[in-house]
């Protein structure tokens, strides 16, 4: 049953990386351009600046002969979550979760007598840096990150040429040895960084402008998690430890050994609410190519309309894994069942192994599609100084339908996997998510109130790609709303500087038994729910304040 323990780890995996992949639909767009957030993101019609590449590159050709854009961003977040008991909250005849349990650990009872809400936060900002191969934890509190681009116009061309550096997603964080969300992620990060744009943009008319641009990008993932298994089959494991061994601690016999398989000799068992393992896997790709296809039209001053489609990237994530087992797995199997004729035999007629060993570790690989994204908007004036943004968009999140794992060599684990999740091979682990593929609108006013100052406001409401059913407290991105502000300001003909805020929110509510990828209960959650048969909260909270510099010459 300790590769049962096993498998259990390998889903865990998969399903807190598949929470690290959507994390991705909470931070895109969030880290590329300040003055798009203040407009809702709804800048196909109104590229902005050097970082038209992305959201539009048609929109280059408003540049005029060099400009460079430099910003400044500055983000501070929160995510936090709580877990609660609900009436008749049990595992197997056990409710001594210390998640929610104040009881003293240990007291020789079953049921939990005062129970209290379990908290979750996270403590601070990580990266993971490639070049050490190590995830860095930045000190708590706000964070600052510089990016900039170029772009250049020749004289009387109609052709525009730019690069720039920027993130189109990117989300790290980390929590306290302590904190309950460990068992959904101690160490998490999602990061993919263009690091060079070349960008080309054409004026084919006077009103109708066409964009190419070509990122080159670093993609990594990486997780460091603690696993616990509160399910039915591990609170037997409990169960015969506590009440059918007890008696016979260090008093058995041929006789016991034989009729309970020598699992009475093992020093310390399994149990629903003990820590059983713990994961640490980091994959990446160091060049993962997208391009990006604008066009834009602007018959007047007063309107123009654009669109973007922005494509998706198949990529091979390569890295390793390790995966540390608990006493209480190692004793089951090294000191319990192989310590018994019968106990021998019921492991070999169920696959189980014959030692386990304190870590295993090697090299894993998996396919990752990065999505495609279109979208599409107008501009229009209302009256000369009033201008309205309206953008909608589509992601193809419908990509992310199952994550396959390959591992370098044949695991047990797998080979029992295989029987309980379709798609599994003694080497491949093929985890469904079934996700959506939603569209989204936002929508953003700017009022012009001088030739030099500009006022923004921009609105975001994000549609979750997430099916309710698999929802999960690693990344809370059920749905979400993003509010933006700004400010811009023309110094002079060639300098331009905004001043943006942007908040962003999501809540949820996922009651016990509802997901299958947090808290449903039974015989049959294997696939990972650490907190089995609780009701729990999220809430997410992004707060960025940044400054574009932009000159020309």
């Amino acid at each position: 049953m300790s590769y049962l323990k096993g498998k259990r780890c390998a889903l865990a995996a998969a399903v807190c990386l598949s929470g690290s992949a959507a994390q991705a639909q909470l931070a895109q767009n969030l880290s590329v351009d300040l003055r798009s957030l203040s407009l809702g993101n709804a800048v196909t019609a109104d590229p902005p600046g050097v970082n038209a590449i992305h959201f539009n590159p048609a929109g280059l050709t408003k540049i005029n002969g060099l400009q460079l854009d430099v910003q400044l961003l500055m983000a501070d977040f929160s995510i936090e979550s709580e877990f609660s008991a609900p009436k008749g909250f049990n595992v197997f005849g056990y409710s001594d979760d210390p998640v929610v349990c104040d009881d003293a650990e240990n007291d020789g009872e079953r049921l939990c007598s005062n129970f209290r809400i379990g908290r979750s936060s996270v403590k601070g900002v990580g990266l993971y840096l490639p070049i050490l191969d190590k995830f860095v934890k930045l000190p708590p509190g706000p964070i600052a990150a510089p990016t900039a681009g170029i772009a250049y116009k020749p004289p009387g061309s109609r052709f525009t040429f730019a690069t720039a550096a920027y993130a189109p997603m990117i989300a790290g964080l980390y929590r306290s040895p302590d904190d309950p969300g460990t068992f959904m992620g101690k160490e998490v990060a999602l990061e993919r960084i263009t690091y060079l744009s070349p960008s080309v943009a054409y004026k084919l008319t006077d009103d109708l402008s066409v964009g190419l641009s070509v990122g080159m990008s670093y993609q990594a993932i990486t997780l460091n998690t603690d696993f616990r298994g509160p399910n039915e089959l591990i609170g037997v494991f409990r169960l015969l430890d506590e009440d059918v061994c007890a008696p016979f601690k260090g008093n058995a016999n041929i006789v016991t050994d034989l009729l309970l398989f020598g699992i009475c000799n093992a020093e310390e068992s399994l149990g629903p609410f003990k820590k059983l393992a713990a994961l640490d896997v980091s994959m990446q790709q160091t060049l993962s190519p997208t391009y990006n296809l604008g066009v834009l039209w602007e018959p007047n001053d007063s309107f123009a309309w654009g669109a973007v489609y922005q494509s998706g990237s198949n990529m091979r994530l390569k890295g390793k894994y390790k995966i540390t087992y608990e006493k209480g797995a190692r004793e089951l199997i090294n000191n319990g069942l192989q310590s018994s004729i019968t106990g021998q035999i019921l492991g070999a007629i169920l696959g189980l192994p014959t030692y386990m060993p304190a870590k295993e570790e090697g090299l894993m690989s998996m396919n990752l599609t990065y999505p495609a994204h279109f979208q599409t908007g107008i501009k229009y004036k209302v009256i000369p100084p009033l201008q309205i943004n309206f953008d909608i968009g589509w992601t193809d999140y419908g990509a992310w339908d199952a994550f396959k794992f390959e591992f370098d060599r044949q695991l047990a684990v797998l080979q029992i996997a295989r029987l309980l999740v379709p798609g599994t091979t003694p080497t491949t682990l093929n985890f469904p998510l079934g996700f959506s593929s939603p569209w989204s609108w936002g929508v953003g006013i700017e009022y012009s109130h001088t030739n030099r100052l500009k006022f923004r406001l921009g609105y975001e409401p994000r549609k979750s790609a997430i099916p309710l059913n698999k929802r999960n407290a690693l990344a809370p991105i059920n749905d979400a709303q993003m509010f933006g502000t700004g400010i811009g300001y023309k110094f002079d003909r060639d300098t331009d500087l905004d001043l943006t805020l942007m908040h962003l929110r999501s809540r949820d509510d996922i009651p016990a038994n509802s997901s299958s990828l947090l808290n449903n209960t039974g015989v049959n959650n294997l696939v990972y729910n650490p907190f089995a048969g609780l009701d729990v909260k999220t809430r997410a909270v992004v707060n960025i304040m940044g400054l574009v510099y932009r000159t020309r010459w």
